[in-house]
């Protein structure tokens, strides 16, 4: 009897690694489809990302299907946001509702810095799409005029910060006025009808401003307006690597296309954002789009401004904020999209 047990008791400690390895060999059956899927860089099912008017790549990306193409023959549906400023598209990141979204550099670093986990891989323009705006006829005329008055400004967005850093050339600081947060467009209309007495300008609507209602630019500081950047959810680029190249290259095209054909790209600009042709005109000249690849100029210029952050406590206490900048612009994602990428 003892050794009937024996026997028993020795059975059982061989069998259950037996069973374990079963179950394990079943599981690597059910997944092994995923993983020699994800080894090949298989295309995802659908890839979200954002237009945005203030991007002109976006609007003929869009309007002329090229994603939609590019991703046929995976059967990838394509889905486009809408994004209205920096802080939106920074929202929907964040949220999962896009996978690569167009924003301002600096609004992108105040999100890395607060757990926005997102990469920048391309730049889409380094534009000068801001300056603090007045009416034809407001008596203001210097920075230091604006102490006490009210501007209206999209918080989390390249405008805002602009705005703080402005304030700062002046010796002022956000408490020493009353910012009104709008979103852009809503910022205009307060403008133009005398309910703020500044505006934190984003083009199209600045361009906008100037030519149909005769807006005044207060102050320009194109060093003070950071990059545009594209950037992608981190587990998404790591995810999808192959689609995010493959997005990349039609960026590319994008941004050639448009130095190729100006008045087509005016025409698309104009239309998408229901301005006039002039309007949209002024937008476009605006823009460099010279310098496509993320790397040691845009590092540079945010680490120059990214003071404000602190200075405005837009940040936790002790924030490395260099350390973010480098954390947050990949500069090998967009290497092979311009190397390879299809020329108009």
């Amino acid at each position: 009897m003892q050794d009937q047990t024996t026997k028993l008791s020795l059975w059982r400690r061989i069998a259950a690694p037996l069973r374990g390895w079963r179950k394990l060999a079943a599981l690597a059956l059910v997944t092994a489809p995923a993983v020699s899927a994800w080894a090949a860089g298989a295309a995802p099912t659908e890839i979200k990302l954002d237009y945005a008017y203030y991007s002109p790549e976006s609007l003929v990306i869009k309007r002329n299907g090229w994603l939609e193409q590019a991703f046929a023959p995976d059967h990838t549906q394509v889905r486009w946001v809408l994004s209205l400023g920096s802080n939106r598209a920074l929202e929907y990141l964040n949220s999962g509702a896009i996978d690569i979204g167009s924003t301002a550099g600096l609004a992108a670093v105040l999100a890395k810095a607060n757990g926005n986990p997102i990469k920048t891989v391309y730049i889409f323009s380094r534009p000068e799409w801001t300056a603090l705006v007045v009416s034809k006829d407001s008596p203001i005329k210097t920075l230091a005029d604006l102490k006490g008055k009210k501007i209206a400004a999209t918080k989390g967005t390249d405008p805002y910060l602009f705005t703080l850093r402005a304030l700062h050339t002046a010796g002022l600081t956000r408490d020493d006025v009353e910012i009104v947060n709008l979103q852009h467009p809503d910022g205009r209309t307060a403008l133009v009808n005398g309910q703020v007495d500044a505006w934190a300008g984003l083009d199209p609507h600045m361009a906008a401003a100037q030519i149909d209602n005769g807006a005044r630019l207060l102050y320009r500081n194109v060093d003070f307006n950071t990059w545009g950047f594209l950037n992608v959810r981190e587990d998404f680029l790591k995810q999808y690597p192959d689609a995010v190249t493959r997005v990349l290259k039609v960026y590319e095209r994008a941004r050639v296309w448009i130095g190729a054909h100006p008045d087509e790209a005016t025409q698309i600009v104009a239309e998408d954002s229901k301005v006039s042709l002039a309007v949209a005109k002024l937008q476009l000249s605006r823009n460099d789009f010279s310098q496509p690849e993320p790397g040691a100029t845009q590092i540079k210029a945010l680490e120059a401004a990214a003071p404000i952050l602190t200075q405005e406590q837009l940040v936790k206490p002790g924030t490395d904020l260099n350390h973010v900048i480098e954390a947050l612009i990949d500069t090998q994602a967009a290497q092979p999209a311009l190397a390879s990428a299809q020329r108009p």
